[in-house]
């Protein structure tokens, strides 16, 4: 039977969904997928291509059209999106920081971040500007949602800083709020710089 492209794919994101990003490798994807390693790069020529296809495989519906009046919820609908795609899939944050960095993921989520910027009323610079800041904000915080996660299901943390126990703290912020909270910040900064003639 012939490899397929989407086999590979499919493979590479149940092993990062079962053991985490630390243990895909293309050897013990080739393995799983019953090929000798030189199959996969008839696929993907290298690691990080593999890598940038998963993030692009992720983000898939990140993108899809918004039935939101107007620019801030559509900004806020996007963000979320991407964050919850994320969270969708074990260390998916720390893949796609790293698939970004390498310039390599070609899904549409900076795109439609910096073109939602642009609508609410940046200038095209400015709005690419915004969309890589809220981009790498979604990243970072999501990347340590994840990493305490995973400390957590290895012990590594104490009961108070476990983020099962703070969940169920009315009084602590929980990760959903955290994000929220610094999806405003960005929005209210956006509004504002709208609202003045000064550009940095």
């Amino acid at each position: 039977m012939q490899l397929r492209r989407g086999d590979v794919l499919d493979g590479a994101i149940a092993i990062l969904d079962e053991y985490g990003l630390g243990d895909l490798t293309m050897r013990r994807l080739a393995t799983s997928l019953g090929v000798q390693p030189g199959a996969l790069y008839w696929h993907f020529p290298n690691k990080q291509t593999l890598l940038a296809a998963i993030t692009d495989e992720m983000l898939t519906g990140v993108s899809a059209p918004i039935e939101a009046a107007n620019w801030d919820a559509r900004l806020r609908t996007v963000a979320h999106r991407m964050r919850d795609a994320l969270l969708a899939h074990r260390d998916g944050a720390e893949l796609a920081a790293a698939s970004y960095a390498a310039r390599l993921a070609t899904n549409g989520a900076h795109a439609t971040l910096a073109s939602t910027c642009e609508a609410a009323g940046l200038p095209g610079n400015e709005a690419e500007l915004a969309a890589d800041t809220l981009l790498y904000y979604i990243l970072g915080q999501t990347m340590d949602e994840q990493s305490r996660m995973q400390m957590d299901s290895h012990g590594a943390l104490t009961e108070a800083a476990s983020p099962l126990v703070e969940s169920l703290m009315t009084d602590a912020p929980h990760g959903t709020t955290r994000f929220d909270f610094g999806l405003s910040l960005f929005v209210d900064g956006v509004r504002s710089r709208l609202g003045s003639p000064v550009r940095d």
